[in-house]
């Protein structure tokens, strides 16, 4: 079973066992606001007794099913992954780099080599200034796995690191060829061609970004480039479209502002960081009514 079917069995379990607590209240509510006069009796309990117990009941049943599945959840994923993976990755989200290489290299060394594993491991390697090691993982995993997208994505992270922007979208090209409909990783194009100086490819790349809905993070900047683009080619009706869905996602810089941290002493953090001081003061001006 793939990971996406498992992940819709404990959300159907989940859902279930909200439809039994909703038969709960809707009994005990029943039971208070409504004569029972007249009402037949089930071994003497009444009916809407009997719907708040059996609901209480399919709600108990539904959430251990789904605690059952998240188990094998966790299991198939130390199979798949290897026993150190999930540490490493909690390890990673708070920017712990160095403590999660020994895990993930165990991970490797349990013969778990899979895209996730080296994709991870390339990220410690790279934050923590291991870029010959971050290279070597990042090449494996193209070797290993050419025709999945992480792969490639996993070098042009690398790359990026490296400010070879260039590179970097070459290398997401190659994930796009393989993962055509991915709006994150046509924003994550644009943003390395931009970088690079291509900016009218970048255009191209944000446009396309952009024909899907997106999370905040990568709306806030994708609009704040396509509003200075249009803007800049005289397209003013586009570029107040544009700001405006900029400012619908600014909620969204929150997440780059904690990305700083791990990024920090590297080209790409510092042009990062320009940038984000560029959106707030274009978010500023936009507030106050100034819009060029």
């Amino acid at each position: 079973m793939t990971q996406r079917r498992w992940l819709l069995v404990v959300y159907t379990t989940f859902a279930l066992a909200f439809i039994g607590l909703l038969m709960f209240f809707g009994g005990v509510v029943m039971e208070l606001t409504t004569s029972r006069r007249g009402a037949a009796a089930v071994d003497g309990i009444s009916p809407y007794t009997a719907l708040a117990l059996g609901g209480l009941c399919f709600t108990a049943l539904m959430l251990a099913l789904c605690f059952v599945f998240v188990g094998l959840m966790l299991a198939r994923q130390t199979r798949a992954l290897g026993s150190g993976y999930g540490d490493a990755y909690r390890l990673i989200e708070r920017f712990q780099f160095r403590d999660a290489i020994p895990l993930l290299e165990r991970s490797i060394r349990e013969g778990k080599e899979t895209s996730e594993v080296l994709m991870l491991l390339t990220s410690a390697y790279a934050y923590t200034g291991q870029l010959a090691k971050a290279q070597a993982t990042a090449d494996r995993a193209v070797e290993l796995y050419p025709n999945d997208p992480t792969s490639y994505i996993t070098l042009a992270n690398n790359y990026r690191l490296q400010a070879a922007y260039s590179e970097a979208a070459q290398m997401l090209m190659e994930a796009a060829a393989r993962a055509p409909d991915q709006p994150i990783l046509w924003a994550e194009i644009g943003f390395s061609q931009w970088y690079a100086g291509d900016q009218e490819a970048a255009v191209e790349a944000f446009e396309r970004a952009a024909s899907h809905a997106m999370p905040a993070q990568y709306g806030v900047r994708v609009f704040y480039r396509l509003a200075n683009a249009y803007q800049a080619a005289g397209d003013m009706n586009n570029a107040v479209k544009a700001t405006a869905k900029m400012m619908s996602a600014r909620d969204g810089l929150a997440t780059w502002k904690v990305t700083l941290r791990a990024l920090e002493g590297t080209a790409y953090g510092q042009a990062l960081r320009y940038e984000i001081a560029a959106i707030e003061q274009a978010l500023a001006d936009a507030d106050a009514g100034n819009l060029g």
